[in-house]
């Protein structure tokens, strides 16, 4: 049975993907399994694929920019129970080897709420579910020595597996830069791949113009490829149910988000905000922390958090050497949550105080309640009158023409590495985290970095002096 007739029988799938709205989708997984096309289909093939003519084998790779809403997350749990149940590898595994279906994502968040649409899709049908083994949240095993298991985008965690299939969810997401850059996730998974000729598919909404789904659209869309089909379709075409209000109201609200989001184009309005290459050349190998020197006039800056969220509450301590004119970074902290705001104050002030520092200055989240806090403690909690973007405008010459020294902290650099800039419809530039990312510890390491600079022409003696 191929994944078209899975589709459309009534014991298995046809009461998901049996209507009209699906044809779009249908057309797609034609195409990638190298199944007979309608002549009927073959305009709608040529919209999606830009291609004059359906391929008559199967392809190795799927790589699918598709608008928001679109159904992709439907579709990754369809490809993943069929590649799972309807095939038997049997005869090309080893002793007590798996073959697995892989359903990676930035977080598992987001893999769980595919692996539920997975769920949803066996417990129909009867036979599918006298086949599973064992279920977990994250894992279901199989009689036929298959597994569907989700994990998240990491080089390590990817590795060591014989693998039916990758699916990657959201892949435009992922880090470019920093521990796990999606390059080099995908070149860990294709050997996983080799053993069972197994298919790679990837399905997300498209964001910047970087990055593997950029690469594989770049160089396989609209072009014939015997192991790589690209396809690229709006919300609206993949999922005509959806209200066309929902669309309209994006794109009056930010049409340049809008058209990556629902329109399923590449945003040509964000780029990295600065190289690894800069970063490194700033970064002081094997340097973690540097101790309290009495000839030095240190500066701290604070990112405050509550502690309930997801954002980590940060400090980082600076001077300028009055020798070189370089800025260094002496110390980071960072406390993730859940945390009690108060005791994280009570630790930075320990860091402070053992630094000579009797005043900070900081982000203006949670208002007097955090100056308070600080006050209590002797130190003087002053708001900075800098956004975070001027802060990162300000960072940038800093480090491009090398009058900074940074820690050798992972998370320190993968936050400088991953900020974007974007550019508004009124042209205007801002500079954040991209989407899914922090950027709690370069907010404070880059406030420290900035006051330091500025107060280097008003560094007073040293007190031994």
């Amino acid at each position: 049975m191929n994944i078209i007739d899975a589709m459309s029988d009534p014991h298995l799938f046809k009461h998901q993907f049996g209507g009209d709205s699906w044809q779009a989708w249908r057309i797609i997984l034609s195409a990638f399994y190298g199944l007979p096309i309608a002549d009927d289909d073959l305009l709608l093939f040529k919209e999606l694929t830009q291609l004059e003519k359906p391929p008559e084998a199967p392809r190795d790779e799927l790589w699918l920019p598709v608008g928001r809403r679109g159904g992709k997350s439907n579709i990754a749990a369809l490809i993943a129970v069929y590649e799972a149940f309807f095939n038997d590898y049997s005869d090309k595994l080893a002793a007590g080897e798996i073959g697995t279906v892989m359903l990676i994502a930035a977080d598992r968040k987001q893999a769980r709420s595919v692996m539920r649409y997975i769920g949803g899709l066996i417990n129909y049908s009867p036979m599918l579910k006298q086949m599973v083994i064992r279920e977990t949240t994250e894992s279901i095993e199989l009689v036929n020595r298959c597994c569907i298991e989700i994990t998240t985008a990491s080089m390590r965690s990817t590795r060591g597996y014989t693998c039916s299939a990758v699916i990657l969810d959201e892949i435009a997401f992922w880090m470019i830069d920093g521990a796990n850059p999606d390059r080099e996730i995908i070149n860990a998974l294709r050997p996983s791949l080799a053993t069972l000729g197994g298919k790679l598919i990837a399905l997300s909404s498209p964001y910047a113009r970087r990055g593997v789904l950029w690469d594989a659209y770049r160089n396989y869309y609209g072009k014939d490829s015997n192991r790589i089909l690209v396809a690229q379709a709006p919300t609206a075409l993949m999922n005509p149910t959806l209200d066309p209000a929902v669309i309209e109201q994006a794109y009056l609200e930010d049409e340049a988000s809008a058209k990556a989001e629902y329109g399923a184009l590449f945003r040509t309005d964000v780029e990295s905000f600065i190289s690894r290459e800069a970063v490194e050349a700033v970064t002081i190998p094997d340097r973690i922390e540097l101790p309290y020197a009495r000839c030095n006039w240190y500066v701290a800056f604070v990112d405050a958090a509550g502690g309930s969220g997801q954002d980590s509450m940060t400090c980082a301590i600076s001077h300028t050497d009055k020798q070189t004119g370089q800025i260094i970074v002496d110390a980071v902290r960072a406390v993730k949550p859940p945390f009690s705001p108060q005791a994280v104050v009570e630790e930075f002030c320990n860091l402070f105080k053992a630094y000579n520092v009797k005043q900070v200055t900081g982000d203006r989240w949670g208002g007097d309640f955090v100056q308070e806090q600080f006050r209590k403690r002797g130190i003087q909690y002053q708001a900075s009158d800098k956004t975070k973007s001027e802060l990162y405008s300000e960072l940038l010459p800093l480090i491009n023409s090398e009058r900074v020294e940074l820690l050798d902290l992972k998370q320190l650099k993968t936050e400088l590495i991953g900020l974007e800039r974007r550019t508004s419809r009124t042209g205007k530039d801002s500079i954040d985290h991209a989407p899914g990312q922090h950027d709690d510890i370069i907010n404070s390491v880059a406030g420290a970095i900035v006051n330091a600079s500025q107060k280097r022409q008003q560094v007073p003696s040293p007190r031994w002096a």
